[in-house]
Parts: C-alpha cells; sequence; structure tokens
C-alpha cells in the first residue's frame, strides 16, 4: 500500500488528528476508512502514545473518555497485536484474560436472552428469564474486583513509567460499568409483574447497553492495556502485582497455577511486609485473624507435631478454660493420668496416618458438649498436629424442618 506511513512518530502524529477529528464531529465510519488507508496496522504502543500526547497538549481526560467508545471502535480492527508477548498461565495477565473470558461468558448467556425476547418471546418463561437475568448480573458484579486490580495495582506501575492518560481515561470507563451495573440490578430489583414485553423494555433501556459497555472494556484492556503493560513491565515488577492481586481476589476465575519469575523466592504461608498473614486462598492482619477464630463458636486448641499446645482460641463463653501457662507445654501434661492413655493412642494413631479424628460426647455443666480431634496435615499428608474442636451441641439436638426466614436468636 503505497499510502501506508512506516516512520512511528508520523504514524502517531496522523493518529492523533485522525482522533481529533472524532471530536470535532466526524464520522465513525471516516474515521475508519482514513485509519485502514493511511495506517494500515496501527501497533497498539502508538495508540497509547497518542492519547498520552493530545493530553499533554491540553485534551482534557474527560474529553478522551467521552469519546473513548469511538476511538476503540474505530481502531479496534487496526490494532497490530503480533508482537505481543506470550505469558505463563498463573501471569496476572494470563489471570486477568481467563477474568475476560468468564465475564463474556456471562455476557453471552445474557445475549442468548435479548434473542429469545427479539425472536422468539411468546414461547419466553418470564419468571425465569428475570431470575436468569439478576443471577447473571449478580454474577457480574464480581467485575469490580477485576476492575480494582487494574485501578490500584496495575495504574500505579504504569504511573511509574509516565503513563497517566489513558489509565485516568480507563478508570472513567470502569466508572460508567460500575453505574450501568448497578442501575441494571436496581431495575431487575423492582417489584411487579412483568412480561415479556416488560423485560424487553429492560434489554434495551439499560441490560443490553451495560453488555456493550463491558465488552468494549475487555477490548480496550487486551489491545490496549495489557499489550502496553507488558511491554514495560519487569518480571519482578509482575510478580509483585501478582502477590498484590492475591489481596483482592479474582473475578469469576480462579489461578490455578502460581506463578513466580525464575530467581524469585518466595515464602508460602508467611506473614507479608504489609503485616498480613499471608494464605493461598486469602489474607488477614493478625487482628482480624484473631478476631475470626473468637467469634466461631466453638472452642479451638491446636497441639502441634512435638504435642506442645501452640494455640487456643479464647472466645467469650469458653467451656474448659484455658491459660497461657499451657502454652509449648507437652499436651500430656494437659490431661489427668487416668487419660493420657486415651490422648497418646489418639496421636499415635493421627501420626502413623491410621486414623483423621476421634470424637466424644458428654454432658458437663449442664452442656451437651461434642469433643472432636483431628489430625492436621500438610499438603503431602505430612502430619503437623492436632486440633480439639468442643462446643456445646444442646441447639442443634432438637433441631425439626427447615428456617429460611432471618431470625435472631437473642
Amino acid at each position: 500500500m503505497s499510502e501506508l506511513i512506516n516512520n512511528s512518530a508520523e504514524r502517531i502524529q496522523k493518529l492523533k488528528k485522525l482522533l481529533l477529528k472524532l471530536h470535532e464531529d466526524s464520522t465513525i465510519e471516516d474515521v475508519k476508512r482514513e485509519l485502514e488507508v493511511m495506517l494500515g496496522s496501527v501497533p497498539y504502543g502508538e495508540v497509547v502514545q497518542a492519547e498520552q500526547e493530545l493530553i499533554n497538549e491540553g485534551l482534557p481526560p474527560q474529553e478522551i473518555q467521552k469519546y473513548c467508545d469511538l476511538h476503540s471502535e474505530a481502531i479496534k480492527d487496526n490494532v497490530d497485536l503480533t508482537m505481543m508477548k506470550e505469558v505463563p498461565e498463573g501471569h496476572p495477565v494470563h489471570t486477568l484474560r481467563m477474568e475476560n473470558r468468564a465475564i463474556e461468558a456471562e455476557i453471552a448467556k445474557l445475549r442468548n436472552i435479548f434473542i429469545k425476547l427479539k425472536f422468539n418471546r411468546e414461547s419466553v418463561n418470564v419468571k425465569e428469564e428475570l431470575m436468569n437475568f439478576r443471577m447473571i448480573f449478580n454474577s457480574l458484579t464480581d467485575i469490580e474486583k477485576h476492575y480494582i486490580k487494574k485501578e490500584n495495582i496495575i495504574f500505579p506501575f504504569l504511573e511509574k513509567y509516565g503513563v497517566t492518560g489513558p489509565s485516568t481515561v480507563m478508570w472513567g470507563k470502569d466508572d460508567e460499568v460500575r453505574g450501568f451495573l448497578k442501575s441494571s440490578l436496581s431495575l431487575l430489583s423492582e417489584k411487579g409483574e412483568a412480561d415479556a414485553e416488560v423485560l424487553q423494555g429492560y434489554a434495551d433501556m439499560m441490560l443490553s447497553p451495560t453488555a456493550d459497555a463491558i465488552e468494549e472494556m475487555i477490548v480496550k484492556e487486551e489491545k490496549i492495556l495489557l499489550p502496553m503493560c507488558l511491554d514495560r513491565f519487569t518480571d519482578i515488577e509482575w510478580h509483585e502485582i501478582n502477590q498484590q492481586c492475591d489481596e483482592v481476589g479474582y473475578c469469576l476465575y480462579a489461578p490455578v497455577n502460581n506463578w513466580v519469575p525464575e530467581g524469585v523466592e518466595t515464602a508460602s504461608g508467611s506473614a507479608q511486609d504489609n503485616g498480613k498473614i499471608k494464605l493461598p486462598t486469602g489474607s488477614f492482619s493478625n487482628e482480624e485473624l484473631e478476631a475470626l477464630l473468637n467469634s466461631i463458636p466453638v472452642d479451638i486448641t491446636f497441639v502441634d507435631k512435638d504435642d506442645k499446645v501452640k494455640f487456643f482460641s479464647h472466645g467469650n463463653k469458653r467451656i474448659f478454660e484455658r491459660s497461657k501457662a499451657i502454652l509449648g507445654r507437652q499436651v500430656q501434661y494437659c490431661h489427668p493420668p487416668s487419660s493420657v492413655h486415651i490422648v497418646d493412642k489418639i496421636l499415635d494413631d493421627f501420626k502413623s496416618g491410621k486414623q483423621d479424628s476421634a470424637k466424644f460426647w458428654i454432658n458437663f455443666k449442664g452442656m451437651f458438649v461434642h469433643i472432636a480431634y483431628y489430625a492436621v496435615r500438610g499438603a503431602n499428608g505430612e502430619y503437623l498436629g492436632t486440633a480439639e474442636i468442643t462446643h456445646d451441641i444442646n441447639e442443634y439436638k432438637n433441631i425439626e424442618g427447615e428456617r429460611r426466614l432471618l431470625t435472631y436468636d437473642n
């Protein structure tokens, strides 16, 4: 193509002029035609550079945000992704893409209902499809975690590289999606009778525009944001991002593999620099973990693999009193001599792998007390210790039927 602009600086300047045309009410078809004729394939980095330069030259980010969907529509078929880096499973970019695939699966369910409402309305079970709408949009609220990871983790890393404008614009578009989702859920929660025509109105007025906005954001992420980040961030930075993403959680998808770049050592389950206790499925501050353990209506005691008492919970209503004097003490010394042989038998069977639990129940001070011992084992089945779980089960003995309505016990 003789008109193809090969010089990057010239291409960026031309791209800026074309984007500005959108702000001067040029039709999107005109801009797309010019892009196809004059630019051919646009490297994704140049799209970001063009937007950043427009902002640096005085175009307000809000103005770019206003026409952001037109920008992506005009360039989405022209962005060259052939040079984008590949990433392994567990890498944050892979996880974000898999989250997008899960989001798209929910959107596909919406699209199927839209089609039924439009072309086969007489066969629509209104009650069932209204429930399906609610379930899908409840699932889509998980997008919040996806967006928070972009905004609070990835964007700050971009700012270190001097990229601020496009992320500001994208954050604004995220907020638009949030608004759409909130309005959709509010619409679907309205009381009153609904028929197929009402559902069609819901779809036209709010649900379909919400789906469109979510899909547009996926295009922006995968054709602009993620390739740009892959070009700039080091593996160490991606590792830091990965650790912080665990704190936020995941959107409709959970990574299977734990990606760690070469040369980086990690300590699984260790306390992090921010004072949090990091576990494979989440994290706690010390205060949160202690409060959680003490709020569970059971007494918990942990004995390590050497038979030493290492921990006990201290809720308001312990059945058997404990004092800190027992910490570090051999568990056999915490029982009367007449029952030590039972303690030893349980521990020996747990250590050998012969058994994993032992349970007792007794009457004690007007309570019906259930006492259970569980072998605590590591990922490879190795014995790490024993947990004792004790609670009063009087309230459970006479339960019948179901309780589906909110009823407080005090």
